[in-house]
């Protein structure tokens, strides 16, 4: 283990990373709200540790090449870092009672996974508040690829960091080198999400508003400026263009990047694009019936709740514009079960990902037809491409890994005192990325009558979703 390589590395990382805060910074300083001073002392603090990484074990004759366990552990501390030096803001401006929620708060900002413990948000400063969304949209594409468009200018090869923090089973090659692929990635989550926040405005919403939905939409995140989430604007336009970038940042972002560069057709033979469709469109005509007969009087509002819930919940954002704590038994299950499915492979969103349920309903059907034909030759296909023996041995270790962890967080949970719904909906919803559950944690309410230890637990569980196990 390169130890030399690594710190020096996330020295660079931090550098990077206290650069961010200017943004939240210029913000107080601009409504005056006086959290500017928390900035500026985090900023220093986390630049300053940086730089002193960066002096004190770099190199200068030598490029760093990082091997596959470097870059694994850079990754997965790069995200305990960012955590820790993320919530310095909310340390020093007083925001939390104790350091776990502050901690707990910046690990769901930076995992995305917008779980808060926050009881009356719209009282805080403009610049925490800030802070919070962009803590989601860095670490939404990634902090770390950020990183690496940046690194070729302090000597690091990225590719390591790259192949441990793309979510998914399957990486597309969009161009042949790894600071491109960076960069083309950046380029088109900053396009969209310029476009989302010009849409939210001419919907009504505030500037600032605007902006902070628009980096925790493209982050499938969830944050709000807003104790009522998008419910607050009681706007079916709103409600349209968020579900609409919801479900662009729960896609694989190579079909946005394929899709501007014109190959549409390759973009519509994306097999996990139609299973994610497939998946969105059943599930808001189950829930869809199921709040008309019960919940609400109009099919068309039935509808608007359902489909927005829905693809809020499948691609892990966690925006809310009902209560669904309060919707029937059968909705509430349906929501759960997309909590565990998530958006696509190469997205923003968390959970196990479409397509790696889709191949294992495939490999399912494929043993099942060997019982009746034992003769037969059968391959896994995803499209026109055979999925070698070695990726779906990876899936289904995902998976199991991904079965026991829920299982062993849930009876950990459970032993802390928590009722069985919530145990179970916390877990589901922080290892989803997704945040918001059921029980105690309805959307109406967060996670801070959670108890302290249970708190760090579920932190574990949000970077374990996040950075897809195999990383931790």
């Amino acid at each position: 283990m390169k130890a030399r390589d690594i710190l020096y590395t996330l020295g660079g990382f931090l550098m990077a990373l206290g650069s961010t805060m200017i943004v939240p910074l210029v913000c107080a300083l601009y409504f005056q709200d006086g959290d500017a001073a928390s900035f500026f002392f985090s900023i220093i603090i986390t630049c300053g540790i940086g730089f002193v990484f960066y002096l004190a074990f770099r190199k200068k004759d030598a490029i760093i090449v990082l091997g596959h366990r470097e870059g694994f552990v850079i990754v997965s501390a790069a995200w305990l870092m960012a955590a820790f030096f993320g919530s310095l803001p909310f340390v020093f401006e007083g925001i939390f009672p104790s350091y776990t929620d502050a901690f707990f708060e910046t690990m769901s900002g930076f995992t995305t996974t917008g779980a808060t413990v926050i009881r009356k948000i719209e009282g805080l400063p403009h610049g925490i508040l800030l802070w919070r969304s962009l803590t989601q949209w860095l670490g939404g594409m990634g902090i770390i690829i950020l990183s690496i468009a940046i690194l070729p200018f302090l000597g690091v090869g990225g590719r390591q960091l790259f192949r441990a923090e793309v979510p998914g089973p399957v990486k597309d090659k969009l161009k042949p080198r790894i600071v491109e692929v960076a960069r083309s990635l950046w380029a088109i989550y900053a396009i969209i999400s310029i476009v989302e926040f010009i849409l939210l405005l001419l919907g009504g919403m505030s500037v600032f508003d605007s902006l902070c939905h628009t980096f925790s939409t493209m982050a499938t995140g969830g944050f709000s400026s807003r104790d009522l989430s998008i419910g607050y604007y009681n706007s079916s336009y709103i409600d349209a263009v968020v579900t609409i970038f919801m479900i662009a940042a729960g896609m694989n972002f190579a079909l946005h990047y394929l899709l501007i560069s014109g190959n549409i057709r390759a973009f519509l033979k994306d097999r996990e694009l139609w299973f994610l469709f497939a998946v969105i469109f059943l599930a808001t005509a189950i829930v869809t019936l199921d709040l008309w007969t019960s919940v609400v009087s109009g099919l068309d509002q039935a509808f608007r709740y359902a489909v927005f819930q829905v693809v809020s919940i499948l691609t892990t954002t966690g925006f809310v514009t009902h209560d669904f704590s309060q919707w029937p038994v059968l909705s509430q299950i349906i929501l759960i079960i997309l909590m565990f499915i998530g958006g696509s492979a190469g997205s923003t969103s968390g959970g196990i990902k479409c397509v790696r349920l889709l191949l294992m309903i495939k490999h399912s059907y494929a043993e099942i037809y060997r019982l009746v034909h034992p003769h037969a030759v059968l391959r896994v296909k995803l499209g026109n491409n055979i999925v070698s023996p070695e990726i779906m041995s990876s899936i289904w270790g995902f998976f199991a890994l991904y079965l026991i962890l829920t299982i062993g967080a849930i009876l950990l949970m459970s032993w802390l005192g928590l009722d069985m719904l919530t145990a179970v909906s916390s877990v589901a919803a922080t290892i989803g990325n997704v945040g918001p559950g059921l029980g105690m944690v309805h959307p109406m309410t967060n996670y801070s009558e959670i108890p302290a230890v249970g708190k760090w637990i579920l932190s574990f569980c949000m970077l374990l979703g996040r950075l897809e196990i195999y990383t931790i």
